[in-house]
């Protein structure tokens, strides 16, 4: 609420739009205190903080909404300011509609992940498959990745990205290893195996095992490539960096790969001339 505050005070000094009252210096310093009591769990006094910020965004709406009155331009300049600051200062735990998480991006969905260091993480899902026991030459490359909008469940997006897979690579999968988050994707039982259920040959049992082989190449996504942070905007935004994130962890391990080659062929080239040289004339 105080970024909605900040965002609609700054772009009406940008139309000129003088308001009664901007709230910037108690505003800022309800916000601190209300952070400040939820980090020490004093709920009651974080929730009157949150309400007087509450206060301040329903002043600076009103009060915007009474100056742009019968000005189209204002209108028209401040209708989704206007209404993504509504949303956010009206909307509940348990609305049906959409809550907005981020003023700038208001497609980001918020993701439950279980996990005691990071319960929640924003942003979308991303589906990636990748090679199993086998790779190709030069790693562990990733044979399709994409953006799943929605918050779908994990066994729901299971289909989709095997059909994607296999029309990219032209190669029909035998095997399928997911985790358990995949549990009642409606696939073959037979084609597909989650990690943890037991496996009938000791083949399966090893390529089963190596299923965690993805976290690393997820983890390189997010760290080396952009996978953790997007810069480009909107859902095709989302789409086009986990594209773009896939296609450069590729192109990084066939340079790896290259660098090995060539050095391989320098020390080769290496040994010949030392053993040319070492000859007696």
């Amino acid at each position: 609420m105080q970024r909605a505050r900040e965002k609609l005070v700054a772009l009406a000094q940008e139309w000129g739009i003088g308001l009664r009252q901007s709230y910037a210096r108690v505003g800022k310093r309800a916000a601190m205190k209300q952070g400040r009591y939820a980090h020490a769990k004093q709920f009651n006094r974080a929730r009157r903080e949150l309400r007087r910020l509450k206060t301040y965004l329903g002043r600076v709406i009103r009060d915007i909404r009474r100056k742009i009155a019968g000005n189209e331009a204002l209108t028209d300049a401040f209708k989704r300011p206007l209404w993504l600051a509504e949303r956010v200062m009206t909307q509940q735990r348990r609305d049906p509609l959409p809550k907005v998480y981020s003023l700038h991006a208001p497609e980001v969905e918020c993701i439950g992940k279980g996990k005691a260091a990071k319960p929640y993480e924003f942003g979308c899902k991303v589906t990636a498959v990748t090679t199993t026991n086998r790779p190709a030459a030069g790693g562990h490359f990733v044979l399709h990745i994409d953006a799943r909008h929605g918050n779908p469940y994990d066994g729901h997006t299971l289909k989709a990205a095997v059909e994607a897979t296999e029309a990219w690579t032209g190669v029909t999968a035998r095997r399928i290893y997911v985790d358990k988050g995949y549990r009642g994707h409606g696939l073959d039982r037979f084609k597909v195996w989650i990690s943890g259920n037991k496996a009938p040959t000791n083949a399966i049992r090893r390529e089963l095992r190596r299923r965690s082989a993805i976290e690393p190449v997820i983890g390189h996504m997010k760290n080396d490539g952009l996978l953790g942070r997007n810069f480009l905007k909107g859902k095709s935004g989302d789409r086009i960096n986990a594209i773009l994130c896939g296609a450069g962890h590729n192109f990084r391990l066939l340079l790896r790969w290259l660098r090995l080659l060539l050095s391989m062929i320098r020390a080769v080239l290496r040994a010949e001339r030392h053993n040319l040289n070492a000859q007696p004339v």
